[in-house]
């Protein structure tokens, strides 16, 4: 599988021909609702095929396997070599599709529950690349009960397709996380017990797997105390069901703040089975504009996070969305609308703009002026940027990836992935 970028006069028969594959293949890989009408700088992920090669003087598997991007293990199993020392030139070898050539990764999602009929036709397209699922969320209140969810539908679904379904707990509170909620909480011994054991009837009643503790805001000098709270919810729930903790990107130990001081990278990973890093959100909504979840940015996180905790236990978070600004941009001034990746592309064809790539960032932008005569600008997602993403996550060997949120259509992620990885599978 090949990523190409649409050029000025391209069409879908034409990048079919030079890739040898026929028009049909590329619009169902991409499902093209448009395929007449593609937009400069616009990915495809072409469905390509193993080719051939030509041994050359001073060649060697390690340097042929990097020229194609694949493994070289793969080249010596597609071409039953028995010494890899013993290749020479003129020896025609076989070089297999890049497919999955990363490895094992665990993949969850986070879902918000909406109504039995949006859900099935969000998880048709999705749920058979995933490990885990999340609806999202219960919510924790004052005494320790956490309000219903209606999650039958996503539960149902789960269990239809051996998805591990993953109890999701925040401390929201109307639109934001409550900080005196929480930190009343942790401050008061029977209240957790009893949140324990609503987490704990909520998951065997339910069916849940496990449980993602997404506690946010929290006040720096209650560390050490939420930390306790995860050994308590640890030696309750194992070795049963398994243990999970959502953490705000940080490129060290931050300890002031509510956004991070009270997220302790070490200590979650000595604790809880594993943690999800929400990398993303560097452009959000309310700031300037900029990459959601810019590589250089996350890059950063996971090499403080990796220094202090199992790469095993980290799953990186990937937005599966990006946002249209209004400019100028104006704090405190007009929100950006969040906006899904193939809806950007729709919006891109709409207003006849050519898609640009920040290289830095490794992701795409355009510019567009709508009909009131008012400049945007775009960030979003594409398949360059989602696969910059997975190498970094088989690079530094992590657990997997944590999608924010399904929601809007985004086909080429999910080609990508699984064309890159095996998905672990931990129901069957």
């Amino acid at each position: 599988m090949k990523i190409y970028v649409v050029r000025p006069g391209d069409s879908v028969w034409y990048i079919a021909r030079n890739f040898v594959v026929t028009p049909e293949s590329i619009i169902v890989t991409n499902k093209l609702k448009s395929p007449y009408e593609l937009i400069v700088g616009q990915t495809l992920v072409i469905p390509t095929m193993e080719t051939t090669y030509i041994v050359k003087p001073g060649d060697s598997l390690w340097s042929i396997a990097r020229k194609f991007d694949v493994s070289v293990d793969s080249i010596i199993m597609l071409n039953n070599i028995l010494n890899p020392l013993l290749i020479y030139p003129g020896l025609v070898l076989r070089i297999p599709e890049k497919s999955k050539n990363y490895g094992y990764i665990e993949v969850n999602a986070f879902i918000q529950p909406s109504n039995p009929e949006r859900e099935r036709n969000i998880l048709s397209d999705t749920i058979n690349y995933l490990t885990y699922i999340a609806p999202f969320s219960y919510n924790v209140n004052a005494d320790g009960s956490l309000t219903p969810l209606s999650d039958e539908t996503i539960l149902e679904i789960a269990k239809e397709n051996k998805v591990a379904p993953m109890l999701s707990v925040t401390n929201l509170s109307g639109i934001n996380f409550d900080t005196e909620l929480i930190s009343n909480i942790l401050n008061n011994d029977q209240v957790q017990q009893n949140l324990i054991n609503n987490m704990l009837n909520i998951i065997k009643n339910k069916g849940y797997y496990g449980v993602i503790i997404d506690f946010e805001r929290i006040p720096p000098e209650d560390r050490e105390k939420y930390n306790n709270f995860l050994r308590k919810v640890v030696n309750a729930l194992h070795p049963n069901y398994i243990v999970a903790t959502a953490l705000a990107p940080k490129t060290y130990d931050v300890t002031t703040g509510a956004w991070h001081g009270a997220h302790d990278y070490k200590a979650h990973g000595e604790i809880v089975d594993f943690v999800i890093i929400m990398t993303y959100e560097w452009g959000w909504s309310g700031g300037p504009p900029m990459a959601v979840a810019p590589i250089n940015e996350v890059r950063k996180v996971i090499n403080y996070a990796v220094s202090v905790i199992p790469p095993k236990k980290i799953m990186m978070g990937m937005p599966l969305y990006g946002y249209d600004w209004t400019l100028p941009y104006m704090p405190a001034g007009e929100f950006a609308e969040s906006i899904g990746n193939e809806e950007a592309i729709d919006r891109a064809r709409k207003y006849g703009a050519a898609i640009k790539y920040d290289q830095k960032s490794q992701s795409p932008y355009y510019n567009y002026i709508d009909e009131k005569g008012n400049e945007h600008v775009v960030w979003f997602e594409d398949a360059r940027s989602v696969e910059a993403k997975y190498k970094l996550v088989s690079q530094y060997g992590l657990r997997g990836v944590s999608y924010w949120v399904l929601s809007k259509p985004f086909t080429q992620n999910f080609q990508l992935l699984d064309n890159m990885f095996h998905i672990v599978k931990v129901v069957t």
